[in-house]
């Protein structure tokens, strides 16, 4: 190295922190070979967690290969495409075509109590007391207009009943009168010259349809039915029933027990209590007939008893034999399968029971003749398989880019990150040697990949499908030697894939994780050597800023010095003059 001048000190024309610069860049290049050995190996740790994500996604990809009901799934389709009958075919089912034929469906026994268990709206004819919003009607009436006979009335819901025939009779200027009959519970209008006209499409008030007048054409139109209904949030003591009930007791459906008592109950309440019972019935009331139901849940010809033990509410209710309840048998399902011997079923849904055929069932909701095909559910299979194919190719393609060699046309060569990585490349060798290899112990028609028409590519290290048709026919009629090729607990497909992606990925004695290990390591050694040379840098540089400085002193000192004698010379000889 030159000699450096450093006679610039004091005049400032000499940077001498630029050469104290210079001198540490020199000696900073072992941390700057450093530096560029961890971007190295920081990339080969990208790499290599890329390629462990592949990894993972394979041995995901190959345990969907081994899940339960994969190669045993089956599907049900009905030769009906329009069909609404639901199908469900379970792991397993015998494959097969049935023709299933239903004649009958299941339907629900059902009491149906007598109807008008309510008492009349009024004991008599005189409906004065009777005002409109507590008329016990099966729809409540609404204020506003009506018409009849093209004649507008008003009512409001505090109106009586009276009070509405007495604006009857003055907007059709006494051509039309009303009147309440108690026996049969209805309100008749009576024209005294030609038919009555009722409503109109302007009209507001639902009074006409909520009495049940609505038979034009006539010179008197009468409710269609009976008017008075039960109030089925009132107490039963107190709900407008014929027959009234009181105190408290019980009685049974289907031998369960159930208690009420009037004075708090409702018939809402009392419905709500039975159908959460476990009596299995369903109790609904039906206010256009004013009557109540009972509907057994299930279906079938299953009896329904009741015993109106105590207190007589069910008679008041209407649902007793002697109070003119009626019963309906339900009806078992009727079918044939195959055109064989007619089947019954209590239920619309046909199990394998009924049908005879394991694992299907068949729910039906209308009598016809279709043809149920169960066949293994080769779409599942196939895009298991799929998946596989594509998870292991992402291995040896991003394998292949990481480890590859290139030369170009001037023969310069670039290496990839882990191109010097054997044991990387290996991998690949040893999953397509896995692939590739037969299953031993199978004596079925599936033994290796290439039974399913699956080989490797002619021009890479990637899977394909090269024969669909050998797949699909293997999928379709050998599911069970598939199945055994890759599930095989000891040596299948499946189990040999998994033993060595675990050799790979365990996440402490895997090769990745041994080879992260080692990189890591790696980077805090030379962490630590960065570290290390940095200090010794930093004293470099101070040892070197503090010998320019003394030297720039120095100087200073011999040029004030200097200058001192020649200005006492300069003195000396002017005086001598």
């Amino acid at each position: 190295m030159a000699a450096i001048s450093v006679t610039g000190l004091i005049s400032g024309s000499f940077d001498w922190q630029s050469v104290v610069s210079q001198l540490i860049a020199i000696d900073s290049a072992p941390i700057t070979r450093l530096q560029t050995e961890q971007a190295t190996n920081n990339d080969k740790l990208t790499s290599l967690s890329a390629l462990k994500a592949d990894l993972t996604s394979l041995q995901t990809a190959a345990d969907a290969l081994k899940a339960d009901g994969l190669f045993t799934g089956r599907t049900a389709s009905s030769s009906n495409s329009s069909s609404t009958w639901s199908l469900n075919a379970a792991n397993g089912a015998t494959a097969g075509t049935y023709k299933i034929a239903v004649t009958q469906l299941a339907t629900q026994a059902q009491r149906v109590g007598a109807g008008n268990i309510g008492a009349p709206l009024a004991t008599s004819s005189d409906v004065s007391g009777l005002t409109l919003a507590n008329l016990r009607t099966a729809t409540a009436v609404t204020a506003g207009t009506f018409t009849v006979n093209d004649a507008q009335v008003t009512i409001a819901t505090t109106d009586s009943l009276a009070d509405v025939f007495q604006k009857i009779s003055d907007a059709t200027g006494g051509a039309v009168t009303a009147a309440y009959d108690s026996d049969t519970d209805t309100v008749s209008l009576t024209s005294s010259s030609g038919d009555v006209l009722l409503g109109s499409a302007t009209d507001t008030s639902n009074f006409l349809s909520a009495l049940q007048l609505g038979n034009n054409g006539t010179s008197t139109v009468t409710s269609a039915n009976a008017l008075g209904t039960v109030t089925t949030t009132a107490t039963l003591a107190n709900a407008g029933l014929a027959t009234t009930p009181t105190g408290s007791g019980t009685f049974t459906i289907n031998g369960v027990e159930i208690a009420y008592d009037t004075s708090t109950d409702t018939l809402a309440s009392l419905m709500t209590r039975i159908n959460a019972s476990s009596a299995g019935v369903t109790a609904a009331y039906d206010s256009t007939h004013d009557r109540l139901t009972l509907t057994n849940n299930a279906t079938g010809d299953t009896g329904m008893s009741v015993v109106d033990s105590s207190g007589g509410l069910l008679a008041s209710l209407g649902l007793t034999t002697a109070s003119g309840a009626t019963y309906s048998r339900g009806l078992d399902a009727q079918f044939t399968v195959n055109g064989g011997a007619q089947r019954t079923s209590k239920s619309n849904t046909l199990d394998a029971t009924a049908l005879g055929v394991t694992g299907l069932s068949v729910t039906v909701d209308s009598t016809d003749t279709q043809n149920i095909t169960v066949k293994p559910n080769t779409d599942a299979m196939k895009t298991a398989i799929q998946s596989f194919i594509s998870a292991f190719n992402t291995v040896q393609t991003d394998i292949e880019t990481a480890t590859k060699i290139t030369t170009s046309v001037d023969n310069t060569v670039s290496t990839a990150v882990l191109s010097d990585n054997r044991e990387v490349q290996d991998w690949s060798t040893k999953l397509r040697s896995l692939a590739f290899a037969s299953v031993s112990g199978l004596s079925g028609t599936v033994t290796r990949l290439e039974s399913l028409g699956i080989d490797f590519s002619s021009t890479d290290t990637t899977l394909s499908i090269k024969d669909e048709t050998k797949l699909d026919s293997a999928l379709a009629n050998h599911p069970d030697d598939v199945a055994s090729f890759f599930t095989q607990s000891s040596n299948g497909f499946v189990a040999r894939m998994d033993t060595y992606l675990d050799k790979l990925l365990n996440e402490q004695s895997g090769a990745i994780a041994t080879q992260t290990s080692t990189i890591n390591k790696q980077n805090t050694s030379m962490d630590d050597q960065i570290a290390t040379l940095k200090r010794r840098l930093e004293d470099e540089r101070t040892r070197l800023t503090n010998a320019f400085l003394a030297m720039q002193t120095a100087q200073s000192t011999a040029t004030t010095q200097l200058k001192t004698i020649t200005d006492m010379f300069s003195s000396s000889s002017s005086s001598s003059s």
